[in-house]
């Protein structure tokens, strides 16, 4: 069989974008997200479940098991964003940010290991920039970011005994339905949400958002052992140069 990748949350934006990528460089890729569908492009092996959930982590990594019976790459990218202040977020909102964006990437990696162990692999999660920076309103998601970014260091730290190597990759702005939906609830009209994406094209040092396409290729490139064997514990962030620049400037 062909190298095998599983992609959380590969319905749509990034997680998409990397199923089509490593499809086209040949990987066997199996996807995991909620959407109800038979199909989804890119993707050879689909499995529905929510990651939240513990018991459908668990009969993912059993059928896969059954299926293909190893892993060589696993991409932790299915993530929930609440953009509320921190005295309107409930534990409810809260808790069920960090089952998506964090519980899961420890289960899902736990559970991958051993069908790694054997002959190594990689695992590269998709934090954001808001691990490093972050705004108003959005504090669950960018904590829930940070603690990828710290997981991952540990994880490196841990699963290098058995060659497995563990990286982030940290997007800033990219033209995805999660920033359209965040855009979405700072504005009331499609006017101004186009003036607010427009502002946002404008504060990017490069001058546009970022296409999904341009975070698989990073991802990708963590996931080749022949391009990255040397890399891990590491995060490379991809955001048009967001974070240099000063926001006093």
């Amino acid at each position: 069989m062909n190298k095998v990748v599983l992609i959380t949350g590969v319905s749509s934006g990034i997680g998409n974008a990397t199923a089509r990528l490593f499809s086209e460089e040949g990987w066997h890729v199996i996807g995991v997200s909620r959407t109800k569908t038979d199909k989804i492009e890119g993707v050879d092996h689909y499995i529905p479940a929510d990651v939240s959930n513990i018991a459908d982590i668990e009969r993912v990594f059993q059928e896969i098991e059954k299926e293909e019976g190893k892993l060589d790459t696993l991409v932790n990218n299915a993530a929930l964003q609440i953009c509320k202040p921190i005295l309107e977020t409930t534990v409810e909102e809260w808790d069920n940010v960090f089952h998506t964006n964090v519980r899961s990437v420890f289960y899902c990696s736990k559970l991958a290991y051993p069908l790694m162990a054997e002959n190594g692999g990689s695992i590269v999660n998709v934090s954001s920039v808001h691990a490093i920076a972050t705004s108003a309103n959005i504090a669950a998601y960018a904590a829930s970011k940070g603690a990828i970014k710290t997981l991952t260091q540990n994880m490196a730290i841990e699963f290098a005994r058995d060659n497995i190597r563990v990286n982030a990759v940290l997007p800033g702005a990219i033209d995805t339905p999660m920033l359209h939906e965040g855009l979405k609830r700072l504005c009331t009209s499609n006017e101004k949400f186009k003036i607010k994406k427009d502002e946002l094209t404008q504060k990017t040092v490069v001058g546009r958002i970022g296409d999904p396409i341009e975070i698989s290729y990073p991802i990708l490139f963590l996931a080749n052992y022949q391009y990255s064997s040397y890399i891990t514990g590491q995060t490379i962030i991809v955001d048009g140069g967001a974070t240099v620049k000063l926001s006093t400037e």
